[in-house]
């Protein structure tokens, strides 16, 4: 049924249908709003992808900070050190010198002794007995000596009276003669009979410290028995060390600029030699230049210089090893800087400096003795330079660094 008339008396009617009405038409619209969205999200992708690809505009590092301490000049004694060894001025082994057993050890070990201090007594008996055999013999001697005597002159005073025959006085001089000769003779078994018997008192020639005891008590000793002790010399003490040839000839050249007429006694008065111990510690007497080895050593280039030290409170061993310092008695200002500012290569040491510009110059340097923390600088620097001792590894000569001025010492 397509539609059908309906309406009331005088409108004429109307047509009525069963289809229904259709709707209006929006999905075009929803699709065209889905697309621009679409375009607008690619477009700003694109935008931001090309915008990230660009090279971004690089942000300059900042200079790197170092630490720097400024060159200055400070009082220092110049100084030379070298390694040395303390050596006692006398060493003595005792011996025995007669055959005996011991009978007294009349000494602690390690102790002082003073010279003719007994040490040893080896039994005397036989040598107290043979120098009284020799005193006794000496009796008789001078005895038949004056016996002798008066019959020479007898026979001689009856030979001038023609009483007495020529050869009779010449028997009887023959027979003085004799006994003077016997005489002298057993005097000088004497001599030896007494010094043996005093070799059985064993003495220390020397003062000094002695070592252990070799030999004791009721041991048969005589001089090949060896050593019965040793006594090393105290107070005052030598100590040696090699110097090479061209750190001597500098320390001459010292000694001579400070003698000039007063001789000696100048060159005494500039140099001062010190000794420092094992432990760090400084001796506390200076030593006295006495010797200097007269020929060099051709494998070493060097020699032996020998000083003499007080030494009251054997705080000095013989045999140790020391550090021996070389060095003038007035200070003279000489440009230093720390250690931890040198730096060292195959040519040599070389220390990084900052210019007035920031940036870092490399200066070569000649160096002198350590003055303690610090280093004597001979060449390659000037009062004033900043030199860096704090980060160093992490700069460059050429390269623009900020420095930080650190006290000294710091």
């Amino acid at each position: 049924m397509l539609g059908s008339w309906a309406g009331g008396p005088g409108d004429g009617g109307a047509i009525s249908t069963d289809l229904p009405v259709p709707a209006p038409k929006k999905r075009p619209i929803l699709v065209a709003a889905a697309v621009a969205v679409a375009v607008v999200a690619a477009i700003g992708w694109f935008a931001f992808r090309n915008l990230a690809s660009q090279p971004q505009a690089a942000v300059p590092a900042p200079p790197p900070s170092v630490g720097v301490q400024v060159v200055t000049e400070k009082g220092v004694n110049r100084s030379f050190e070298f390694v040395g060894r303390i050596k006692a001025i006398n060493e003595v082994e005792l011996r025995a010198r007669v055959e005996g057993f011991l009978e007294k050890v009349l000494f602690t070990e390690g102790q002082h002794v003073k010279a003719g201090q007994l040490l040893y007594q080896i039994e005397k008996v036989q040598y107290q007995a043979e120098v009284d055999r020799t005193k006794a013999n000496i009796a008789i001697d001078e005895a038949e000596l004056i016996n002798a005597q008066v019959q020479y002159d007898r026979s001689l005073d009856l030979s001038k009276q023609n009483f007495g025959t020529q050869a009779l006085v010449d028997t009887n001089k023959a027979k003085l003669e004799n006994a003077k000769g016997k005489l002298l003779y057993d005097k000088a078994a004497l001599l030896q009979a007494q010094a043996n018997l005093d070799y059985t008192d064993i003495r220390s020639p020397i003062d000094g410290r002695i070592g252990r005891i070799r030999h004791t008590i009721g041991n048969l000793v005589n001089p090949a028995s060896g050593v019965l002790a040793l006594i090393v010399s105290q107070d005052p003490i030598y100590v040696e060390f090699p110097v090479s040839v061209r750190d001597l000839h500098i320390i001459r050249d010292a000694r001579r600029d400070a003698a000039g007429p007063a001789g000696v006694e100048g060159v005494l008065a500039k140099i001062e030699i010190r000794v420092r111990l094992s432990d760090g510690r400084e001796y506390q007497y200076p030593g006295t230049w006495n010797f200097t080895q007269p020929r060099v050593d051709r494998q070493t280039d060097s020699l032996i210089i020998r000083a003499t030290l007080p030494n009251p409170n054997g705080v000095l061993e013989d045999g140790e090893f020391v550090t021996v310092m070389i060095r003038e008695k007035v200070e003279e200002q000489r440009l230093v800087v720390p250690q931890a500012a040198l730096q060292v290569d195959q040519s040599g040491y070389y220390a990084l400096i900052v210019d007035k510009d920031r940036r870092v110059v490399q200066r070569r340097v000649k160096t002198g003795p350590n003055e303690g923390a610090d280093v004597v600088v001979v060449s390659g620097l000037e009062a004033g330079d900043q030199v860096i001792v704090d980060g160093i590894q992490k700069v460059r000569p050429g390269q623009i660094v900020k420095a930080m001025p650190l006290p000294a010492g710091g």
